[in-house]
């Protein structure tokens, strides 16, 4: 969720090869979940219990006030009735 003490927290990159001062909070979150901080952001996340695998990151998709994240052992589509974005499921939404 973008908007919160949580994304506010200054990240640094990686390799340390340049400013990130121009870029927005939602660049700067993304920025680390691509240069590898998202375990460190995340722990619970990439906990290893025994037997898991590895989880990879797939792909960001940017909201207006989150980061959608695609984790996964290999890349697969989402199905839409199981989302948790609200883009996808308050479109198919009963009304009684």
């Amino acid at each position: 969720m973008l908007g919160t003490s949580f994304s506010s927290m200054e990240y640094l990159e990686k390799d340390d090869s340049g400013n990130l001062n121009h870029l927005s909070e939602k660049e700067k979150l993304e920025q680390a979940c691509w240069n590898g901080l998202l375990r460190e952001m995340l722990p619970e996340i990439f906990e290893q219990g025994e037997g898991s695998t590895n989880l990879y990151l797939w792909q960001i998709k940017t909201a207006s006030h989150f980061l959608e994240l695609e984790l996964g052992q290999s890349y697969q589509t989402t199905d839409a009735y199981f989302s948790i974005d609200p883009y996808c499921f308050l479109e198919t939404e009963h009304y009684s």
